[in-house]
């Protein structure tokens, strides 16, 4: 019994969805997503209520099921609201600034490393220590944000390099000395 999975979706007043077989299409304010789900998923909109159904409990089915739900839902809150993922910039000399669409940071690096803006992402750097990806689809303003922090990884002794805002690092203790 999937509890995720059997949660109606309702659809706001503002965001059209277009089921056509196994491949959905969300029209909103921001844009508009097309995904195609699994073949076993039945996605039924009735009214500005959307249901997905299992077929059966098979193992591969009641895990495609919540998965197909969320996946829907969060095509259409991309749609009407989008997504942002925050970032921080921790250490002396680390800085990111934007240059066109693009991202440009130094990182202690002998050069600065630029990072492209995926289709339908944007950066905001409000200030040199701060870098928020936005965009419509989750998984690719995600993906974007593990790219950026892959740069430079957060280290656990000083705490320099990309973290996510609501990160915590783990900070170890250094070097003892003798006594």
């Amino acid at each position: 019994m999937s509890r995720i999975g059997n949660k109606p979706i309702t659809v706001p007043e503002k965001v059209e969805v277009k089921i056509d077989g196994q491949k959905v299409t969300v029209k909103g304010p921001k844009g508009t997503l097309e995904k195609e789900f699994h073949k076993d998923m039945k996605i039924n909109l009735e009214g500005n209520v959307i249901t997905v159904v299992r077929p059966n409990d098979e193992p591969q089915n009641r895990s495609l099921h919540g998965l197909t739900r969320t996946l829907l839902n969060n095509m259409i809150e991309g749609t009407l609201n989008g997504f942002e993922r925050k970032l921080e910039v921790n250490g002396v000399g680390y800085r990111a600034s934007k240059k066109g669409n693009n991202l440009l940071l130094n990182l202690g690096y002998s050069h600065p490393v630029e990072v492209e803006a995926p289709e339908g992402i944007t950066f905001d750097v409000p200030n040199q220590n701060e870098i928020i990806v936005k965009g419509m689809d989750k998984e690719i303003v995600g993906q974007t944000a593990a790219v950026i922090r892959i740069k430079r990884p957060p280290e656990v002794y000083r705490g320099k390099g990309i973290k996510y805002a609501e990160e915590t690092i783990r900070r170890k203790e250094g070097k003892a000395g003798k006594k």
